[in-house]
């Protein structure tokens, strides 16, 4: 946080505080989508992208848009484009549903909130639904605003719940607790959503890895595959509602991904980490329909000999390399088919 002395700057008082709030975007290794459904997985947190919330306090309370929620286009074109980079409804309803959480979160723990109010407004250089949540990246930092400005306490085991609710119970986006969990602890986190575990903790087990462990990692994704997450994952949800006994086994054998994928991390066996991330992905094949460009981005990867799976619900990759040749020849033919590489920042 930092303050401002010209009375004119952002049209607040003099010497007002600034708070600034980040969250990160975030790629699973293993075990995803299986979170959703009681399961786990390993993830880790990408510091290349991120959301940035600015808040600070005004007369009023103030939601400033930004220009995905605008209603205003140059032409057909152009809104047709915004809309397949952000869907219909821009990060202002995030905000929305964050701040009405948080206050139902203090009355439920009898927090009395100062009587003030504030401007929050929001950027974001995570590429949107490409399966980096971005969304909840939003979501994230908006509430750890909040929490600065209020000065307000939310345990952290507890933080990605109530973020998760933000989305599923405010918004009707179908989404699971792993996003917002590594996007709270950062780093390398090893969870288990166990429904025994969360009935007694009222939150799952989490793990943080040394990042160390990690092998060399890359990231290619395609902007223009993006889409919203929770539909792609709602066919799933039905049919494992419904108690599709294959959809069931499918993500039981995604889940148990994640304890072999601890194992393999802790004694170093990259060989077998590779194996296990590209079962995830051939597994999760065997649930969902994989869009052709998609699977453009997974076989141009295995062809390079790097592994790959989805880092979250499609539009993005994540794998090992072995070494800077093979991560040279990734980003060579990832150009070919429109994708961008890069090597997470995890520290």
């Amino acid at each position: 946080m930092y303050y401002i002395s010209d009375s004119s700057s952002l049209n607040c008082y003099t010497r007002t505080m600034i708070i600034e709030a980040r969250a990160y975007a975030r790629a699973a290794i293993v075990g995803n989508p299986s979170d959703g459904y009681n399961g786990k997985t390993i993830s880790l947190i990408v510091k290349n992208f991120g959301a940035h919330i600015l808040l600070y306090q005004t007369p009023e309370l103030v939601i400033e848009p930004q220009p995905q929620d605008i209603n205003q286009f140059k032409n057909i074109y152009q809104l047709q484009d915004q809309i397949n980079l952000t869907g219909y409804h821009g990060g202002a309803p995030l905000l929305k549903a964050a701040i009405k959480k948080f206050v139902e979160y203090c009355q439920h723990e009898k927090i009395k909130l100062e009587n003030k109010n504030f401007t929050i407004r929001y950027n974001s250089s995570i590429p949107r639904q490409i399966g980096l949540a971005g969304s909840s990246a939003i979501v994230i930092a908006t509430l750890r605003g909040l929490m600065q400005f209020y000065r307000v306490q939310i345990p952290q085991e507890i933080l990605p719940n109530l973020a998760l609710a933000v989305e599923t119970e405010e918004l009707g986006i179908n989404a699971g607790l792993q996003d917002r969990v590594i996007q709270t602890y950062e780093g390398c986190v090893y969870m288990n959503f166990d429904k025994q575990i969360i009935a007694e903790k009222k939150h799952g087990l989490y793990e943080p890895l040394d990042p160390d462990l990690l092998p060399n990692l890359y990231i290619a994704y395609k902007t223009e595959l993006g889409k919203v997450s929770g539909k792609v994952l709602n066919d799933i949800k039905t049919r494992y509602d419904k108690g599709d006994p294959h959809v069931i086994d499918t993500l039981n054998r995604i889940a148990s991904l994640a304890d072999a994928g601890k194992k393999a991390l802790l004694e170093r066996d990259y060989t077998t980490l590779h194996q296990l991330m590209n079962e995830n992905f051939d597994q999760r094949c065997q649930i969902m329909k994989i869009s052709d460009s998609n699977m453009e981005l997974v076989n141009t990867a295995r062809q390079c000999g790097a592994s790959a799976t989805f880092t979250g619900s499609g539009g993005s990759v994540i794998g090992i390399y072995q070494n800077d040749d093979m991560l040279n020849k990734l980003v060579a033919e990832m150009r070919k088919v429109n994708a961008r590489v890069i090597k997470p920042t995890i520290v």
